[in-house]
Parts: C-alpha cells; structure tokens; sequence
C-alpha cells in the first residue's frame, strides 16, 4: 500500500512544468507559440522549426550550432561536378528512424528516403501528395521546384541531385529546415493506413529527441534519441519539454521560478532585470533580422509606388525603434541585416517627412487619404518584439496624413495561414535570415516565385526579379553582389514593404544550463545542451 501512495505522489508531482524542470535530465523551454504542425516543409516560421526540423528531423547537411557553416548530417560527404549542375550527397551507414509509440521501423534511413522525399516535393502527382495535398513555400520560393531537375537513388547509400541550372546557394538552401528527411517506410505506412496527415501531428525523424506527444498551446514533449548518430553533439538531456508560452513577460517570470531552464524572445525591458538575477545568464548576439511592415502590392490602394513611399515616410521610425526595441534594436535601411553580405550600405531609412507624404498621396489620387487594415503580429518574434505597441505608433503616424489604420490580428497560425493566402492589406512580419546566402532575403521575400509562399508584400517586378534570378546563377561573389545592390536600388524605389528594426537577440537562460549556442538564424536547438 505505501508503495502504491508513492507511486501516486510521485506521478502528481510529475505533472506540473515546475516541478518536471528540477527533475534530473529534463529540459524544458518556455517557447512563444504553438507550432504550425510538425511536417516542417509545408511551413516558414521559426517556431515551428524549433518544435521540428532541428529537434526530430536531420538534413542531408546542416549548419554547425550557433555558426553559418554547412556541416554534413545525413550525408557524410558530397561532390559537385565541374559545371556545378550534379550534386552527389554519399550517405551516412546505420542512422536509426525513431522507434515510437505509433511506428516501429523495420529499416535503416537509406537513399529511397531521400528520394521519396523530394519527390513528395517536386511532383504533384505523388501518391503521398494527392492523399494529403500540401504546398511547399521554401521550395517552390527560391525556385526549386523549377530548377530541380531530377533526384535520383544511385545506391543504396548514395543519392545525387541534378539542376537544370546553376543554384549559387543550393548546399546552404539544403541545409534549410525545409529539406529534412522523412521515413518512406513510414509515411507509406501512413497512406496505406488512410491517415498520411498525421505525418503532420506525429512526426518521426532520425533527430536527436524523439516525439512523444504535444497538447497545442500548452506543451510538447519529447525523448533523447539514445540511438543519435552523433555521439558528440547529440542530446544531453533524457527528456525535452516546450512549455508554450505566449506571454513574454509569464516566460520571463516562470524562468526566473525555475519553471523553465531556457526561454524565448524576452521583453526588451526584462532583459535588464534578467540579467541581474543570480540565478540566471543572458547570452546575447547580434541580430541577424529584419522586422518590417509589407504592404498587399495586389491591393487596388496599395499598387502605387507612391503610395507605398508615403506610409514609408509617415513613420517615425526612430521613436518606433525606441518605443519598442528599446535598448536591444537598431534602425533598419533596407531588406537584409548590416551583418549580409552584399548589403548597399548607401540606402538609408527615409526620415519622417509629413508633409512630403501627403503631397505624395495626393499625386497618387488619395488627396483626403483611405482606410486599411493593418496586421498586428500575435507573437513576440527575434525580429519585433511587441508588435501591438508598433501597430499602435504606426497607426498613429498614418492618421496624420489621412490614412486610417484599423488593427487587426490573428492566432499566430492563423495569422500565417491568412497571410500566406494574401487576405491582408498591411501586416507586420519580419525575417530571419536562414542560410547566410543574399537570396534568402531578396529572393524568398521578394521574387515573382515567392508570391503565395514568403513574399508578403505579393511583389512581382520584373526588372528587379530579372536581378535576382541572375544573381543566383553565376557563382563569382563580386558579380552577385554587383547584382544585388543594384536590386536593393529598386526596392527602395518601390518600397514593398517598409524595413523597420533589427533586433539584438537575447537568450535568458537557467546558469544550470551548459552548451546553448544562440543560431544566427534564429533556431532554439537543444542537441548537445545539457544541465549541470
């Protein structure tokens, strides 16, 4: 009998985040949000990512934690023929497919997983595909599903990609979150089963943490993966807990409870106080993001140039930047972050000018001004930190030439769901850079191919798509850059979308936890962190 009453206690206390995040080998991460859903190349954000593609899911290559570099991960090695159109990836022998509570693998990973992979991707006519139609938006945004020519099995152990043309940043757009690799066997399961959208709810990776079960706005958990392929920088830690948690200022509070170990996208002014709690560290790193604000260029209001450039000059962006970003951002110029290569450091952020922004409406046929809906960002993300208080200064600003801004928001799936499909007028969105690479900014955000994907200002324009597409297919980095500039040109002319910030990224954490790398793309990853 007293067996069975400790028993019971010890399950009770098993249930609470507080008391799970002082048990011995337990992480646990106050994330912002809940996750899209957990088949990652159907999605863009960050957030699910983190739930994800570095968590359950490995690449055929990857970037080395908290750096740019492209490291192999399911692939040991790769060749690139001398025209840079064949990319053969030599795969690692004996990497497991998580055995879990819904799927026992009968299999090693091999060759036909890779391909049945990007197949899912390229063809529309896959089986996977037509019993759970999907789209794609990295893919298709920087152009793969074009230019992708064939991927082939040649062994069992050895996979090669043909192009139809050069792709200057195919390895590192490989290394995406995008481009994890699924189980055929298991997804074959799934379609056989008549359920293959549950590849969405019940992911199964050869990650370093194993899915264990996700209760949607409130936390996922996971299992190491004690079968990990790298032994070195695979996980430290016996389980893996998001504890969802949209409030920053909650997360701020339940890490400095001992609640959580680590936690996401602090308020700029709790960072401070953060930092001087004893129990605590901040590592901070320079942001590689921008957060803007995108205007529907499909819009009948919103087509004209001159419009665009007159919200864009209405703002007050230094007192934005201070108001929201506080001491932990800095003004943005253009599209991509100082930090890129390639970045015209000769555009810079019109200054407020009310007057001149009227005479500009007035010139576009708006005289008395035009009423819109202005998208307000759910979530705290790395690129904008409180996005109500920036709608509210930005609606404010647009009052005063005329422009009525009625704020408007969403869940933030739905927000992405919603956005994706062009039903916004303006929204508040921003960007982690994702592979180092400048198309990651002007291609995915911007291209004529990313309209329906990552493009959320629905920009089509020729002479600067025409820029971008040329830039990618030579591979001398003085030429792209030439190429690149002249395209930041345009789009300051044009003004799509206004850049507004780019943030300092903190990451407060428990001085328990060791071997946290902050990604300069923005992902939470917790293979190889550990808890003293």
């Amino acid at each position: 009998m007293k067996i069975n009453v400790a028993r019971m206690i010890l399950s009770t206390l098993f249930v609470g985040l507080a008391t799970t995040a002082q048990a011995a080998g337990t992480l646990v991460y106050c994330s912002e949000g809940s996750p899209s859903g957990f088949d990652t190349p159907q999605y863009t954000s960050g957030t699910t990512f983190d739930a994800s593609a570095r968590t359950v899911y490995n690449g055929l290559v990857g970037f080395k934690r908290g750096s740019t570099e492209v490291i192999p991960e399911l692939a040991q090695k790769w060749d690139i023929s001398e025209d840079g159109l064949e990319y053969t990836f030599h795969l690692r022998h004996g990497v497991k497919f998580h055995t879990t509570r819904f799927f026992t693998p009968t299999r090693e990973f091999k060759a036909d997983d890779v391909v049945y992979t990007f197949q899912r991707m390229m063809d529309k006519n896959h089986p996977f595909r037509k019993a759970y139609p999907a789209e794609f938006p990295y893919f298709t945004d920087m152009g793969m599903d074009k230019n992708l020519k064939s991927v082939e099995k040649v062994d069992d152990y050895t996979v090669k990609f043909t192009l139809n043309e050069v792709d200057a940043p195919f390895l590192q757009n490989m290394a995406m979150s995008f481009a994890v690799i699924f189980s055929q066997e298991y997804m074959e399961k799934l379609l056989k089963d008549g359920k293959p959208q549950q590849l969405n709810q019940q992911p199964l990776g050869t990650g370093p943490f194993v899915f264990e079960r996700y209760q949607k706005d409130a936390q996922i958990r996971y299992k190491a993966n004690r079968d990990y392929w790298d032994k070195e920088d695979g996980p430290k830690v016996d389980n893996l807990i998001f504890a969802i948690t949209k409030d920053p200022s909650v997360r701020a509070q339940k890490l400095k409870a001992g609640e959580c170990h680590v936690m996401s996208f602090p308020l700029p002014a709790d960072v401070k106080r953060l930092r001087q709690d004893s129990n605590l560290k901040v590592l901070s790193n320079p942001g590689f993001n921008v957060g803007s604000i995108y205007y529907n260029t499909e819009k009948e209001l919103l087509k004209k140039p001159e419009v665009r450039v007159a919200l864009d000059l209405a703002m007050n962006k230094p007192a934005i930047i201070k108001a929201v970003y506080g001491e932990q951002g800095v003004l943005a110029h253009g599209p991509m972050p100082t930090t890129q290569w390639s970045y015209d450091d000769t555009l810079k952020s019109r200054p407020q000018d009310i007057e001149k922004a009227r005479t500009l409406l007035k010139e576009a046929g708006y005289p008395n001004g035009f009423e819109v809906t202005l998208w307000s960002l759910p979530v705290a993300r790395p690129y904008n930190p409180n996005g109500r208080l920036m709608a509210e200064m930005v609606q404010a600003d647009w009052a005063k030439i005329g422009v009525k801004a009625n704020i408007l928001t969403y869940e933030w799936g739905e927000y992405l769901k919603r956005v994706q499909k062009g039903e916004h007028d303006i929204v508040m969105m921003g960007w982690t850079g994702d592979n180092g690479d400048p198309d990651n900014w002007l291609g995915n955000l911007l291209s004529c191919a990313a309209v329906g994907g990552s493009n959320n200002s629905r920009f089509c324009y020729k002479p600067f798509d025409d820029l971008i597409i040329k830039a990618k297919r030579v591979s001398d980095p003085k030429e792209r850059t030439q190429l690149y500039k002249e395209a930041q040109k345009i789009f300051h002319e044009q003004m799509p979308m206004s850049p507004i910030g780019t943030s300092i990224v903190n990451v407060p954490m428990s001085k328990r936890v060791e071997g946290f790398k902050i990604s300069p793309f923005g992902m939470f990853q917790f293979n190889g962190v550990s808890l003293k």
